[in-house]
């Protein structure tokens, strides 16, 4: 029984492994009467699914396993809908699994229910993602991109945080609002402005001010002022019977508070307001009635279902306004075709529309990954005002993005400068530390590509940025073995 057993083992990891299925696993297993031997079966192929990560993947296969005393498991998540789909027992063994296809560039939430209604986090699964009500564990299949913006890069300028509290008179409350001020904020110039729903949530769930520095800092957006407001009664205030009052609250109240206190422009065109799920649902009330006051309208996944689709109605059967809209929302969200059709209604009816799907659900690792979306979308940093008037301004140099991206071993990192200069560009790792200088010499007019190697680098988020002698950019890039 012992040789038997060895043998069975070897002839597993010379075949299995090298095929990579767990399918391989099931059917070898299959045969096999001895719990004994499919207890050291098991064993082995989990040493070998480690080696990859958990969720376990065979192309565009998730398999969930779990491995415990429990006498049931069910896996609930975002594909499911946050039900409850039973794992399976493997006969003879304490592992249970559940296997379903996604597509290659999903990414969802997900936990594991034991009896009892327990909800766990995956024991074997590091990977976690922060919610409205706690971390969730995170499946993220293979060419998913994990979002570089949402991290604190230590090599670049930061903003500033002022924190104040607002009295509403049309609410009878006082909100707390936390105002970013970007780096090198200069009272002699005006900013625009992006007024944030749901702000402490935007930002330590959403990293928000992460996402703002890394974009300001990679001139992947205008210089702009953000604005977190925290509800006090969010499903009141965003979809029930404070709606109106919290609305003049924010066009009546605080937009004048911030504007006087602030260089902002005075400019509709120059105001952002963005909400996810209920917040998305206030946001496009407040910029449907006053388009006036916020001429942008950035939706996270709406929910419009409040008040017999209050808001859906009134935009899409009501008169055109000058509202520009940026929209994400996730195939693993119900109903995410009436998002579609909302779409396609407010396009037909010459409205300018951006939006972008993606396979994920009704969650913040969703909208942290896509608030730069929304923000590139509405403030690119080649649209510029000279004297309130809109101007294509000309950068004078251009550090694009490296290819491939992600990369293993080798990518190359591409610039453009507009005259000869004094040129600098530094390799950094995600402690801001120094891993090479590709270049310090200088440079012609034209285009340049610079070959970056990393076959001794370990696998990460890194940062090259390019000095010149009175401006720099940073861009992120991810190496991946």
């Amino acid at each position: 029984m012992k040789k038997f057993l060895v043998f069975l083992l070897i002839s597993f990891s010379s075949i299995t492994y090298s095929q990579g299925h767990f399918n391989s696993f099931l059917n070898q297993v299959s045969p096999i009467s001895s719990s004994q031997t499919r207890m050291a079966l098991t064993d082995s192929f989990m040493t070998f699914a480690a080696t990859r990560g958990f969720p376990f993947i065979d192309n565009d296969t998730a398999v969930f396993l779990y491995r415990g005393s429990s006498v049931s498991v069910s896996v609930a998540g975002d594909f499911n809908n946050w039900n409850f789909t039973s794992m399976i027992n493997l006969a003879g063994t304490n592992l249970f699994f559940y296997q379903s296809k996604f597509e290659m560039d999903a990414r969802l939430d997900y936990k594991f229910v034991l009896p009892g209604n327990n909800y766990i986090l995956d024991p074997l699964n590091p990977h976690l993602c922060y919610g409205g009500f706690g971390p969730n564990s995170e499946l993220a299949m293979p060419s998913f991109i994990q979002p570089w913006d949402i991290n604190y890069n230590p090599i670049i300028q930061h903003g500033t945080i002022v924190a104040m509290d607002i009295y509403s008179n049309n609410v009878s409350t006082n909100y707390h609002v936390s105002v970013y001020l970007p780096p090198g904020y200069n009272n002699s110039v005006k900013y625009p402005a992006v007024y944030f729903q749901d702000g402490a949530d935007y930002i330590s769930l959403g990293s928000a001010v992460n996402v703002l520095d890394n974009l300001i800092d990679s001139t992947k957006i205008e210089k702009v002022i953000g604005v977190f407001v925290t509800p006090n009664d969010r499903n009141n205030e965003y979809a029930g019977t404070t709606r109106n009052q919290y609305m003049l609250f924010f066009v009546s109240e605080l937009v004048p508070l911030i504007d006087s206190v602030y260089s902002t422009y005075n400019d509709p065109a120059k105001r952002l307001v963005l909400g996810d799920s209920y917040g998305g649902n206030i946001s496009a009330l407040i910029s449907y009635n006053h388009p006036d006051v916020f001429g942008n309208c950035g939706l996270h996944s709406p929910a419009f279902q409040p008040n017999n689709n209050e808001v859906y109605n009134l935009i899409t059967n009501g008169s055109f306004k000058n509202i520009r809209f940026s929209a994400i929302w996730g195939t693993y969200m119900d109903p995410y075709q009436s998002l579609e059709t909302f779409r396609d209604i407010l396009i037909s009816k010459n409205y300018l529309y951006a939006w972008k799907e993606v396979h994920e659900g009704h969650s913040w690792g969703q909208w942290r990954a896509n608030i730069k979306t929304i923000l590139q979308d509405i403030f690119p940093i080649n649209i510029v005002y000279v004297n309130d008037k809109l101007i294509d301004k000309p950068l004078s140099f251009l550090l694009s993005q490296n290819y491939p991206n992600p990369f293993n071993p080798n990518t190359i990192i591409e610039f453009t400068l507009e005259k000869a200069t004094p040129v600098k560009l530094i390799v950094y790792n995600s402690l801001g530390q120094i891993v090479i200088s590709l270049l310090d010499e200088v440079k012609g007019y034209g285009t340049h590509k610079i070959l970056f190697k990393a076959a001794n680098l370990p696998s990460g988020i890194y940062y090259y940025k390019l000095v010149l002698p009175d401006r720099s950019q940073t861009n992120p890039m991810v190496l991946l073995k």
